[in-house]
C-alpha cells in the first residue's frame, strides 16, 4: 500500500524526512540530476524557507516499510501569466518500482494541488517525457541557457 504524504510552507518536513527525501531524490534522478545541496535548496524553497514563495514537496511512501518511493518537487515562481505560477524541479520513482504508476499519481497530486500553471523542463530522451505529454503538458519552448 502506498502512503501519499505532502509538505508545504504550512506543513514542513521534519530535518530527517528532508534529508531521507534529498538522498531519494539524489539516487534516482539518474542522469538527470543535480548535487545534493540544490536538491536540498529546492526543497527547502518549497518549505517557504528565507521568506521564499513556497510550494510543494510529495512523497509516496510504502505503507509498510515507510522507505519513499517516489518524490516531486515544486516550487512556486511568484509570478503569473507570462510565466508559470509554478515550476516542477524534481521527481523521481524508486529503480525498483518505476512503470508501476507512481510518478503518475505523484503528478496528477502535484497537478490538483497546486495553483496556476505548472513549467517544467525535460530532456528530449527523459522517458517520464511521455507521461507529461499523457497528462496534458505540450511543448512551448526552446529552452535556453546562458551560463556564466
Amino acid at each position: 500500500m502506498i502512503k501519499i504524504n505532502t509538505y508545504s510552507e504550512q506543513h514542513n518536513t521534519t530535518a530527517n524526512e528532508l534529508q531521507e527525501v534529498t538522498d531519494f531524490l539524489y539516487e534516482n534522478l539518474d542522469e538527470f540530476g543535480d548535487p545534493k545541496a540544490d536538491i536540498e535548496k529546492a526543497m527547502l524553497y518549497a518549505m517557504g524557507k528565507d521568506q521564499k514563495p513556497g510550494g510543494l514537496v510529495i512523497t509516496a511512501i510504502d505503507g509498510d516499510t515507510d522507505k519513499v518511493y517516489g518524490a516531486v518537487v515544486i516550487n512556486r515562481t511568484g509570478m503569473s501569466g507570462y510565466i508559470p505560477e509554478n515550476i516542477l524541479v524534481y521527481i523521481a520513482t524508486h529503480k525498483n518500482t518505476r512503470g508501476k504508476g507512481i510518478g503518475k499519481i505523484l503528478m496528477q497530486k502535484a497537478i490538483e494541488m497546486s495553483e496556476g500553471d505548472i513549467a517544467l523542463h525535460c530532456e528530449p530522451e527523459n522517458p517520464a517525457r511521455f507521461l507529461y505529454e499523457k497528462l496534458g503538458f505540450t511543448s512551448k519552448y526552446l529552452e535556453m541557457r546562458l551560463k556564466k
